[in-house]
């Protein structure tokens, strides 16, 4: 779509710069110029120019500039001809016919009828939520939700009838055609011809684009249907992933503050805007996109992930930090208690408590980093590698260098990563782009062979019914399932429970082959030393009691070592003191007790 070149130099003349951008700026006159504080990015003292002389502005802090046309279209985030009829419209000036080819012409005004029917499909079902009867259970709905009357008119909140034809009618009144309606997505096509309503007996929250038009809508069920929420298809006027609920409200606050909230849902952003959070933006309900991300980009470059706690919820948000990583966005993550949204906690907890939650909110990499510890242990080897294999592409997805070297120290010590060597081959191989194989890295520098005390202990365990029968009952799954050999022990107390002597066979059907490289120390272990072995004072149930004390003050051993290594990951990323202080206690607990157990063991821990 373009203007008239004269047309376009003949606005530029008459619009007044100042004028135009004091609808968006507090100006204030200095001398020939005019002074503000940027409205581009965050400033306390003013640095952004217009100059009416020059008809153009400037910023000396973030050189943004231009001529009014610039600044409409990168205060708006509109195109040249849309900022045109803006200013246009500003102004006071009458827009002339465009310049156009007829195809062009044709979906430009097909995307003007979706955004007049949706117009008029809104106007009516807001009328429907403020006074009809049937609309009382969406009040009632809303009520519960805690949502004011103010806070359902800033939005637009309305309310479906549950008619099949009930809003097709009402648009025909207002004069579209067939056509039109057929387009605009408000309707369901019949297999046997003819059309119904979409929206039906639900609470209706538009979609608007960066203007406030709405140009689709979410509609959420009010009774047990399957489907909680239906949305607007695809249109003329609207692309699904290209535009984030609410951002026509909350971008100058976004501006302001330099950072955006980001929620998955409707609710999630309404609720926290009613209690006076208005940075906030919504992805819709779907996966964020690279398109949303640049159109957030705009207005913040730094963003808090606010999604919902539970297991989808932390698989939406790590797929939204590599989509704003991408974009260069700094990114934090808050997760809420108990796995609750933001509309929730808001509602029980207050405004207040939700905040200072948001201003602890971690950063994207411990996010990740503890995400991938879940349900998994970092002294089982393939666990491990998975962990590293997981949090890898999250810090390579970062563009600053020095940025993504210290992401990269915080993880190999979350993730105790110790090998001075190792560390050097994944920060390179994560450079080039290979970090699939980090795995295999870890999984090749692990030793496998187990510890003097576990491959005795059960040496002995295997060599003698009556000492298994003695021994076994001491054991608490604790002391073993850290083990290499933790198969092997699992295996042993089954098959004692189950009355079955473990030898070559019985080992390895309860194992299975899941058990790889374990299997293969089956032999060793069957032929191990035995009481025959030893002078007629040796006692094998004192000494297979030493080995499990010598095996739990491994466990004590390992277990202080993590500590240390949370200890120096939490004062990184800047967990508060409490947690340090937990942590420290722990330590300081765990290294009293095991002074205690060395002592106590007579020499056991020689055997480690």
């Amino acid at each position: 779509m373009r203007y008239p070149q004269t047309f376009i130099d003949d606005l530029k003349r008459q619009a007044d710069i100042v004028r135009v951008i004091q609808d968006y700026v507090q100006l204030k006159k200095k001398g020939a110029n005019w002074m503000a504080c940027c409205p581009f990015h965050k400033e306390k003292t003013p640095s952004f120019s217009v100059s009416p002389a020059k008809e153009i502005f400037y910023c000396f802090g973030c050189h943004k500039g231009g001529s009014v046309f610039n600044f409409v279209m990168e205060v708006e985030r509109v195109s040249f001809p849309e900022a045109i009829k803006i200013i246009a419209e500003k102004t006071g000036v009458p827009l002339p016919q465009v310049i156009d080819d007829t195809r062009f012409e044709a979906r430009r005004q097909e995307k003007d009828d979706v955004i007049q029917l949706n117009t008029w499909a809104l106007e009516w079902w807001e009328q429907q939520l403020e006074s009809s009867s049937e609309a009382r259970i969406a009040r009632d709905y809303l009520q519960n939700r805690e949502i004011t009357a103010e806070t359902q008119k800033i939005f637009r909140l309305g309310y479906a009838p549950d008619a099949w034809e009930a809003l097709i009618s009402y648009l025909k009144k207002k004069g579209a055609s067939s056509m039109q309606i057929e387009r605009s997505g408000l309707v369901v096509k019949k297999d046997e011809g003819g059309f119904y309503d979409r929206f039906r007996g639900r609470l209706i929250f538009p979609v608007t684009n960066i203007q406030g038009k709405p140009i689709a809508f979410g509609a959420r069920t009010l009774k047990n249907e399957d489907a909680k929420y239906i949305n607007s298809p695809e249109t003329a006027a609207y692309v699904k992933g290209r535009n984030l609920f609410g951002l026509n409200l909350t971008r100058d606050e976004i501006r302001r503050q330099d950072f955006a909230i980001l929620v998955e849902g409707f609710l999630d952003l309404i609720v926290p805007y009613q209690a006076g959070v208005k940075n906030v933006v919504a992805s819709l309900g779907t996966a964020l996109t690279s398109d949303q991300v640049k159109l957030l980009s705009r207005f913040a470059r730094k963003v808090v992930v606010n999604y919902d706690g539970d297991r989808a919820g932390v698989q939406a948000a790590k797929k939204a930090i590599e989509i704003l990583l991408a974009e260069d966005i700094e990114v934090k993550v808050l997760v809420l208690p108990e796995n609750s949204d933001p509309d929730e906690f808001i509602r029980e907890f207050g405004v207040v408590e939700y905040q200072q939650r948001r201003a602890k909110a971690q950063s994207h990499i411990q996010f990740v980093i503890d995400n991938s510890l879940r349900d998994r242990s970092l002294h089982r080897p393939a666990e491990k590698a998975e962990a590293v294999e997981e949090v890898l592409p999250y810090i390579k997805a970062v563009s600053n260098r020095i940025q993504k070297r210290e992401y990269f120290d915080m993880a190999m010590d979350a993730l105790q990563v110790t090998d001075i060597s190792l560390r050097r081959e994944l920060w390179q191989s994560m450079r080039v782009g290979t970090v699939s194989t980090a795995g295999q890295k870890i999984l090749r520098r692990k030793d496998e062979r187990p510890t003097v005390a576990e491959q005795q202990l059960l040496e002995l365990l295997l060599a003698s019914d009556p000492l298994r029968r003695a021994i076994i009952p001491q054991i608490d799954v604790s002391d073993y399932d850290e083990l290499t050999t933790a198969p092997i022990f699992e295996a042993v107390i089954a098959l004692q429970r189950a009355g079955i002597d473990p030898d070559l066979e019985s080992l390895r059907g309860r194992i299975g082959e899941e058990g790889g490289t374990v299997l293969d120390l089956l032999p060793m272990l069957l032929m191990g030393s035995s009481a025959d072995d030893h002078d007629k004072d040796y006692d094998p149930r004192i000494a297979a009691e030493k080995c499990l004390d010598a095996l739990r003050l491994v466990n004590i051993n390992r277990r202080i070592n993590e500590l240390m290594s949370e200890i120096v990951a939490a004062e990184r990323a800047g967990d508060d003191a409490e947690k340090i202080s937990r942590l420290s206690a722990e330590q300081i607990e765990l290294s009293a007790k095991r002074v205690m157990m060395m002592r106590a063991a007579d020499g056991s821990a020689k055997l480690m």
